[in-house]
């Protein structure tokens, strides 16, 4: 018998596709350069305030959002890449799809606060590029549109190719339940819970973490 399962709460779901359209704008804006630049600026600060939100979130969560849900051991990761997985392998991220969210989550903070104290020298300048010595400064722009910048590239072409491997390959269609909240598994799984309550306090905690991010530009900016 199939059970439907909310795995994926709704503050999650929103989390992932906010962080999706600001990073593919960030990538965008940065090519137009020019004005485009000050809407790369706020789709940063954007980004930070999500990131914030999703470290607390990942405490606070649905169940299967919380990191304490896709925390793995080196051995269980070697066993799922040499196919012997089990069933909580289907549900929320799987050993290979945790690391990958821990790399994003890890490297887009990187890349947005290199952002803060970057400067090109032309058009555009950090918030924070006036607090640390111009060395700093020249690391981080360049950490922020070099290396930075392709190693997100890089992961973001492995995560679309890990998915188009898993919904052609294995036939597991993981964009769904990302849209929908929900998976059907032919065994008992815990659900997320994902009341208005929770919905509420999701919301205040993206509203702090905006806030954090607001007085952090005008306190240091």
């Amino acid at each position: 018998m199939l059970r439907k399962i909310r795995v994926w709460d709704a503050p999650t779901r929103l989390f992932h596709w906010s962080l999706t359209v600001a990073v593919i704008a960030l990538v965008i804006t940065a090519n137009l350069g020019g004005t485009a630049m000050e809407w790369h600026f706020w789709l940063g600060y954007a980004v930070l305030a999500l990131l914030l939100f999703r470290l607390v979130w990942g405490v606070l969560g649905g169940h299967w959002s919380r990191f304490s849900a896709f925390v793995y051991s080196p051995k269980e990761v070697v066993n799922y890449l040499r196919g012997k997985s089990i069933p909580k392998d289907r549900i929320g991220h799987n050993p290979v799809g945790a690391l990958s969210v821990y790399a994003f989550l890890v490297m887009l903070t990187l890349q947005g606060f290199s952002g803060l104290f970057s400067d090109d020298e032309i058009f555009t300048t950090g918030p924070f590029a006036h607090l640390v010595s111009g060395e700093w400064v020249s690391n981080a722009t360049w950490y922020h549109k070099d290396i930075g910048q392709y190693i997100l590239m890089a992961l973001i072409a492995l995560h679309v190719t890990a998915i188009m491997f898993y919904l052609f390959k294995k036939k597991q269609n993981l964009i769904k339940p990302m849209l929908t909240g929900d998976k059907l598994l032919d065994f008992p799984a815990p659900s997320s819970s994902d009341k208005t309550s929770d919905r509420i306090k999701a919301l205040v905690i993206l509203a702090i973490s905006a806030g954090i991010i607001v007085g952090a530009l005008q306190w240091f900016g």
